[in-house]
């Protein structure tokens, strides 16, 4: 139990919000990436199939090919390996849904399969830091499955198109790093510096966590991306300029800052910066065990109860009111579940706002779609390019592309009465969306006060750590390079917990003071150790 005492009046139920739900946001740096990513992976086995005459297949080769939207950010030694993991993933939940499919045609066990294989889906993509979007696509294509007339003989085969198309897809991810090889950490890199600017023109505590979490996501890209090459050490020292800038914001130049993000677009040599010294600290760090993600499943517990129960009762229900399609409830009640009941309240706003519209959108793109079998798979392309590219300004921009493309996908194995998909789309949506939020209430994550309270314990051990070093008269750098930067992973750590937690529905009060004074003390610790680095780094 925390011994600070909890600011008077914290509510224990926290109030759902509308305002800005649907705000739109600006869009992602690379958003055309992923969208033309994901058209170049869909195209060609469609095109195939096309040729064949056998698009019914489709459905196969698209759950590979839709491996493409992933891991974009990551540099590309982690991204082949985030993407083969991807691959992989994609593969074993078809693998499950196809066999179910083949052993049984009861539909409340299909569901039960669904859901069970959702919750597994959602707990890895979070253990693992995936990274968008997330467990959805898997489970859509899962569950889609499910509800596919199948033989066990059959199935070979549709896993190895899905495979097929799966490689293709990592090839695709892959092939940018053979003109731009160093383009995710650049962009990391250029992030954190700008946002540091941001910070040192406006001191807000809304840009401080920005800024500070921006620094982080840039050391975790480095330090994910292999090797270290010499362009990889400029970037680590630009982004310790970031560092100092965060430490002592009066003395920054944010033009400085801003010109050396810019001078990190394209293919240019990387800026150099006044102290060109060695940051030994990183090769620690490199040398150090890794942490192994499945200790993150633990904490994760109950937002995988969440999915499971909320995922299984929407494919109930839809049951019961006799809709064809119950994974279609499935899906939307999976795609809600967030780090909180709050951010789920509000993608499920998003949610069915972004349906409905979409098939208002499917309404009027169906009757193009029915020219033939070619119009049909270029209007799937259209929507998956319009899907990724809006996605980022908010989501339920990008589900009115996703919502249409997912109906016209059913009409693969042949032609489907418009209306009829309309009307299962509207009740699958609003059922999924409510059952899944219902879910979402109903398991408390008792969990997520514990995250902040072992959030605490590691920024004062860290904090305490990086205070002993800047206590000795000459601390190895090595060792305070590393304790600086587990002191800002900390920090950022603390924050999102926090953010977390305060975002749930019933949860016991939380140790703001206790907080407001870790994250105060373990600052000014960090600020400290910077001063220090650079006093070092500028001595003859």
């Amino acid at each position: 139990m925390s011994s600070a005492t909890p600011i008077a009046g914290t509510p224990r139920v926290r109030r759902l919000p509308l305002a800005g739900v649907l705000r739109l946001g600006r869009p992602s740096d690379i958003w055309f990436k992923p969208a033309l990513s994901v058209v170049v992976a869909v195209a060609p086995p469609n095109l195939i199939l096309l040729a064949l005459g056998r698009l019914d297949l489709a459905m196969y080769t698209m759950a590979g090919s839709l491996c493409a939207l992933y891991a974009h950010h990551r540099p590309y030694a982690a991204r082949a390996r985030a993407l083969a993991g991807v691959v992989l993933g994609m593969v074993a939940g078809l693998a499950v849904g196809l066999v179910a499919a083949s052993l049984t045609s009861s539909a409340v066990v299909l569901v039960t399969v669904g859901a069970l294989v959702a919750a597994v889906q959602k707990a890895l993509c979070d253990a693992t830091r995936i990274g968008p979007p997330g467990h959805v696509v898997l489970t859509f294509i899962s569950s889609a499955s499910l509800f596919a007339p199948q033989t066990l003989a059959q199935v070979p085969g549709h896993l190895a198109l899905a495979l097929a198309a799966g490689i293709w897809a990592w090839l695709i991810g892959m092939a940018p790093g053979l003109l731009r090889p160093h383009g995710p950490e650049r962009r990391a890199t250029a992030h954190a510096l700008n946002a540091a600017a941001a910070y040192a023109e406006n001191r807000r505590p809304q840009a401080s966590g920005t800024a500070h979490a921006a620094v982080q996501a840039a050391w975790q890209t480095l330090l994910s991306a292999g090797a270290r090459s010499e362009t990889r050490r400029a970037l680590e020292r630009l982004v310790v300029r970031a560092e100092v800038a965060l430490a002592a914001p009066a003395d920054a130049d944010p033009h400085r800052l801003r010109a050396w993000a810019r001078e990190l677009r394209g293919t240019g040599p990387v800026p150099r910066t006044a102290y060109d010294d060695e940051l030994l600290g990183v090769e620690a760090e490199l040398a150090a065990p890794a942490r192994r993600w499945w200790r993150a499943l633990g904490p994760l517990a109950p937002i995988a109860m969440r999915t499971a129960l909320g995922c299984a009762l929407a494919g109930y229900v839809s049951l019961a009111l006799g809709i064809g399609r119950p994974y279609w409830a499935l899906v939307t009640a999976a795609s809600l579940y967030q780090a909180n009941v709050t951010l789920t309240w509000s993608r499920g706003v998003q949610r069915v706002v972004g349906n409905l519209v979409g098939v208002l959108v499917f309404a009027a793109v169906v009757p193009l779609a029915h020219l033939g079998p070619a119009a049909l798979v270029l209007c799937c392309l259209a929507l998956n390019f319009g899907a990724e590219a809006l996605m980022g300004r908010n989501y339920w921009l990008g589900s009115i592309c996703v919502t249409p493309m997912a109906l016209l996908i059913t009409e693969f194995a042949g032609y489907q009465e418009p209306g009829r998909l309309i009307t299962e789309r509207v009740v699958d949506t609003l059922v999924g969306a409510l059952v899944g939020f219902v879910a979402a209430m109903a398991v408390t994550n008792r969990r997520a006060g514990d995250r902040v309270e072992h959030a605490l314990a590691a920024v004062e051990g860290a904090r305490a750590r990086a205070a002993r070093l800047l206590a000795e008269p000459h601390p190895a750098p090595a060792s305070l390079d590393s304790a600086r930067r587990a002191l800002a992973a900390a920090l950022v750590d603390l924050r999102a917990g926090v953010e977390a937690a305060s975002g749930e529905w019933w949860q016991r009060a939380l140790p703001q003071e206790r907080v407001v004074r870790a994250e105060q003390a373990g600052h000014r610790t960090l600020a400290a150790t910077i001063r220090h680095h650079r006093a070092e780094g500028a001595r003859p």
